[in-house]
């Protein structure tokens, strides 16, 4: 397989905070070229200020459309020549009970992290299996695979339907030089759980993870900077379970 001039450009969805931005940053410091995209432009700058790099483009990205995909792949492969790597890792994260959750909130929350992992993979597949190669992460969580005890049914079932399609088009893909895999955090240690959990649910969450402690959000970055590798072209239609033990399999 001959590996293109691109292969080390990297797109990262909902790339501007959280486990997003620090995807980006590991990236960066692995020697990929990254075009951070996200749908909040004013993260998105301050997140290129922080980060500060000279191969570092932000893109503004709106996931639940096919057209804001196609005009980030046509800016990055303006400026670098095409894409070797997508991480689909941009979501909506509610809490909402069961059975408040309303019909809209639910199309909402499916829509950017299920829909859009879905238009992700299409859009930049067609653009990778056009030129032989790619390597395409999606973040899916725990919550897809044991019913998510501490978010919304509609967070886990679309995570539990990112595992789904990466297995759909790791098998449509892998004869064209494209993997395409999954990694399945536990929670991590990131402001954005604070934010979402009150620091007793927090405590009493942390009691429950066998290894005791959260996960590491640069650890997770390390193993997308692996599974974007040449070199990972065996590892393929995988999910990737980084959990503290919660959930064996």
């Amino acid at each position: 397989m001959s590996i293109p001039h691109h292969h080390n450009v990297a797109v990262v969805t909902g790339g501007s905070g959280g486990l997003g931005k620090t995807i980006s940053k590991r990236l960066l410091r692995e020697g990929f070229r990254v075009a951070m995209a996200d749908i909040d432009q004013v993260a998105l700058g301050k997140a290129a200020i922080e980060l500060d790099h000279h191969d570092l483009v932000t893109c503004e990205l709106d996931v639940t459309k096919r057209a804001d995909f196609e005009a980030v792949l046509k800016v990055v492969t303006k400026r670098w020549g095409g894409v070797g790597v997508l991480v689909n890792n941009a979501a909506l994260t509610r809490t909402t009970p069961l059975f408040e959750i309303s019909a809209e909130e639910f199309d909402a929350v499916t829509a950017v992290a299920l829909k859009g992992t879905f238009l992700g993979c299409q859009a930049f597949g067609a653009h990778m299996r056009e030129n032989g190669y790619g390597r395409i992460v999606n973040m899916a969580s725990l919550a897809g695979q044991n019913g998510g005890s501490a978010t919304g049914a509609h967070y886990a079932a679309s995570k539990g339907g990112i595992i789904t399609l990466t297995k759909v088009f790791a098998r449509e893909l892998a004869t064209h030089g494209v993997t395409v895999n999954a990694i399945s955090p536990g929670p991590q240690d990131l402001d954005s759980v604070r934010e979402l959990l009150p620091p007793d649910k927090l405590e009493a969450v942390v009691k429950t993870i066998p290894v005791g402690e959260l996960g590491d959000p640069d650890y997770i970055a390390r193993l997308v900077a692996l599974l974007a590798d040449p070199q990972a072209s065996s590892a393929t239609g995988a999910t990737y379970d980084i959990n503290g033990g919660l959930y064996l399999r």
